[in-house]
């Protein structure tokens, strides 16, 4: 037996070591350590220029990689170019169909300011150009003509018709003709007494000058289309004289960047055709300059074509360069933006000026970071996100549209180019599950960045990591923290990592252990945090996270629960496992039995028979009669009946970690030999026969510590344990204590000979050059019942094989 010495059972990080008092002398470290491969892969992300190496960051929470990525990339985005701006105005050819324009960087503002200011002006000098003396004398004359031009026109067929002694009179249905005679109108009854062919004459004459009348009357709609066009000429002589003047005001800067000049070109031509938008806006009287009417599209629409909508406008500070961006909540809104609705008259209405941006117009041109599990739970925005990757460029689509939820009045917006490498921050489970099952997946995010878990235990990195605990305690305004203190965290790292020879490097845990720490420190009024109030932090974590825990062991001590710690029993084991809540997890001793008898062969698993256990443990148990069938008595058929069991397990049972103690109970069973209960077993087996390591080792060591501490120890307790765990103990001080009184013992094994044999106190026997095992030991026992077994079924069976026991099997 090698029992493990206390020095074996944990590494403590020595303060004496550290170079420094406390951390109020330590420099500040903003760096990770040993993450050299992630980042890394961030550098290559964020500086390839080839599409689709868009970045995957997955490690463990709280390992840094969010703000490890945040920093890197704001690195990277200083030495890339400053994208350009981008605005939608509106098209006056189509209004359905906004123009998408790229600017110079932070142009966009200039552009707006520039487009409100000559609106505003035009709004003021459109109308007082049609007010003026100018106009109106031009408007009056024109008017004057037209009148003219009637007048003539009636007064020439006047005096026709007077030659003719037929006069033409006005009255309120229109134009009339009647006869003269005498120099006096015939009246009606008058000119029933004429001679009839008298009367036919005047109804001839007046019948045909009717028709000269309605030729007449017909030229007059002409006369006023050729006066309104006339008219129309003259307003946009007029408004192009404004709108020109005013035009060519406009910074020449700005009119040097061809989008901007072809647009106000088009918004030029298309004022001169709308002037009567600015009259009639005047004529209604509105209170204040023009700008109001574009500034506050709710009072005046009508401006709406006139405004810049910014997307995004870039900030040109010297050391600018590319943006990068968040979005803690991507929605398909979020992400790519969105087309917002006005109601009216009872209706949902849209123009171009209610197209808002997402976060891709944000970052174009820089970086985006995501949180994976974020994008994935929102609906239609992981397929939006791709499309925009896959077609590099920003095409806004609402999700009502994309459903055909609601019909209304849409716009279908110029899509904007997209330059943005895309950073997904998740978790190693959902990485692998994207690769496995969406096959775009591998084509969009080339690049993975993938986090270490821990760190390894060496002079450099110890130093390295005190020097981050200082940094977070100085960043976070904590109290210093003394060299013992920066130990004892160092110390819970290590337990963390599940690993003497590691530190974790979820940082995340450590700092919250640290400010908790402080407030310990800050209520018995230190000025430093010590070791004792990590200590206390540590503590009272477990403390808060361990009524499961401590209600599973007053079952046991209760007898509810029943577990032996002394005594011997054949074919009875305890059993070693771990139970996790949340991010705590607690070790649970379990009695483990096991019965053999005559059979034909089989192992039943109980906790598979009832669908208890699960797929690891079931192959453990398979592994089991594999060692069996290969080891014993070879050379005759293999005649066991035995069964496992869990005791008193009501729920799931998975892993293969309690594979050793099953076979261990089940030798123990075949070979009548007890087992020791003071003891118990943890490890997987190979057929081989050789003891695996497993995970959760502290803690199940732990686990059966407490049950044993609670009834008493009696130093011939303990706990076997596979050799390749050793290097992973890092048990709490008072196991440690146990062991160095003599009190408690930690075993290594690294065969199930070993550890049979420790746990009957009988040899387990190695098989001689004779083929046969040394009597008296385990595996002759063992042996010696399986061919037991093997001869009663034979003569059981019968010569012809036919036998009624056999029939039974």
């Amino acid at each position: 037996m090698k029992e493990l010495p206390p020095d074996k059972l944990s590494h403590r990080c020595d303060p004496e070591k550290l170079p420094f008092r406390s951390t109020a002398e330590v420099v500040v470290y903003d760096d990770l350590i040993g993450q050299d491969r992630a980042l890394e892969a961030i550098r290559l992300s964020a500086q390839v220029r080839h599409r689709g190496f868009n970045l995957f960051v997955l490690g463990p929470p709280g390992s840094g990689r969010h703000s490890a990525t945040a920093k890197l990339l704001k690195e990277q985005a200083t030495a890339r170019p400053v994208p350009s701006d981008w605005v939608y105005v509106n098209n006056f050819e189509a209004a359905h169909k906004p123009r998408a324009v790229q600017l110079p960087p932070g142009t966009a503002p200039r552009f707006r300011r520039t487009m409100q200011n000559l609106i505003d002006d035009l709004a003021s000098e459109i109308p007082a150009l049609f007010e003026s003396d100018e106009y109106q004398s031009q408007r009056r004359s024109m008017d004057q003509e037209l009148a003219e031009a009637q007048e003539a026109a009636m007064a020439d067929f006047a005096d026709r018709a007077k030659a003719e002694n037929v006069a033409l009179l006005r009255t309120p249905m229109g134009f009339m003709l009647t006869a003269i005679r005498n120099g006096q109108l015939v009246k009606s009854e008058d000119f029933q007494k004429l001679e009839p062919d008298e009367q036919a004459e005047i109804e001839e004459k007046i019948a045909r000058l009717q028709e000269d009348l309605a030729k007449v009357l017909r030229q007059a709609p002409k006369l006023e289309r050729d006066h309104r066009k006339r008219v129309e000429k003259l307003n946009v002589e007029m408004a192009e004289r404004a709108v020109s003047a005013r035009v060519a005001e406009i910074d020449p800067e700005l009119l040097a960047i061809e989008a901007i000049a072809n647009y106000v070109e088009d918004a030029r031509e298309d004022i001169i055709a709308h002037a009567e938008l600015f009259l009639a806006a005047a004529a209604r009287g509105n209170d204040g300059p023009f700008p109001e009417a574009i500034r506050h599209t709710h009072r005046d629409p009508a401006f709406d074509r006139y405004v810049v909508n910014i997307m995004v406008s870039q900030n040109c500070d010297e050391h600018a360069g590319a943006p990068v961006e968040t979005e803690p909540l991507p929605t398909l809104d979020r992400l790519v933006g969105r087309i917002d609705h006005v109601s009216q008259m009872g209706s949902l209405v849209t123009n171009f000026t209610l197209i808002k941006p997402g976060a891709l117009h944000r970052a174009n041109g820089g970086y985006l970071a995501l949180d994976a599990r974020d994008v994935l739970s929102e609906p239609l925005a992981w397929d939006a996100l791709k499309r925009c990757l896959k077609t590099q460029s920003i095409n806004i689509t609402s999700m009502a549209e994309r459903l055909s939820l609601i019909s209304t009045t849409s716009l279908e917006p110029d899509p904007i180019p997209l330059d943005t490498r895309i950073v997904l921050i998740g978790d190693r489970m959902l990485h692998a599950l994207l690769v496995m099952l969406d096959p775009d997946f591998g084509e969009l995010f080339k690049v993975q960045a993938d986090f270490e878990a821990a760190v390894e235990i060496n002079d450099d990195n110890t130093a390295l990591y005190a020097r981050i605990i200082g940094s977070y305690a100085t960043r976070e305004k904590l109290r210093p923290v003394t060299a013992a203190g920066v130990a004892r965290l160092i110390d819970e790292a290590t337990r963390l990592a599940d690993d003497s020879t590691k530190m974790t490097l979820q940082l995340g845990t450590i700092g919250d252990l640290l400010k908790e720490a402080e407030h310990y420190a800050e209520a018995r009024d230190s000025t430093e945090i010590d070791d004792s109030d990590i200590e206390r932090a540590v503590r009272e974590k477990e403390k808060r996270a361990s009524r499961v825990r401590d209600r599973m062991q007053e079952a046991i001590a209760r007898g509810t629960v029943l577990i032996d710690t002394t005594g011997e029993k054949v074919g009875q084991i305890n059993g070693l496992s771990v139970i996790g809540l949340g991010d705590y997890r607690f070790g649970r001793p379990s009695r483990i039995t096991a019965n053999a008898r005559l059979g034909a062969g089989k192992l039943v698993d109980i906790e598979r028979e009832v669908e208890l256990g699960g797929p690891l443990h079931s192959k453990g148990v398979m592994i089991l009669s594999g060692y069996l069938t290969a080891r014993y008595a070879t050379d005759v058929p293999f005649s066991l009946h035995a069964s496992l069991v869990f005791e008193q397990s009501y729920g799931g049972v998975d892993g293969d970690s309690a594979s050793s103690a099953e076979l261990y109970a089940l030798l123990s069973a075949l070979s009548d030999l007890p087992i020791d209960q003071g003891l118990a077993v943890t490890g997987s087996v190979s057929q081989a026969g050789e003891v695996q390591a497993i995970g959760g080792v502290n803690e199940k060591i732990e686990g059966f510590f407490e049950t044993c501490a609670t009834r008493g120890l009696t130093g011939r307790q303990g706990v076997l344990i596979p050799q390749s765990n050793v290097e992973h103990l890092m048990l709490r001080p008072e196991v440690v204590a146990a062991v160095a009184d003599g009190k408690f013992r930690v075993i290594p094994v690294a065969t199930i000979d070993e550890g049979i044999a420790i746990l009957t106190g009988v040899k387990a026997g190695v098989r001689g050059d004779d083929d046969t095992f040394p009597g008296g030991s385990v595996n002759a026992r063992v042996e010696a019942k399986l061919r037991d077994f093997a001869r009663a079924r034979k003569a059981f069976v019968g010569p012809s094989g036919s036998g009624r026991g056999e029939a039974e099997v």
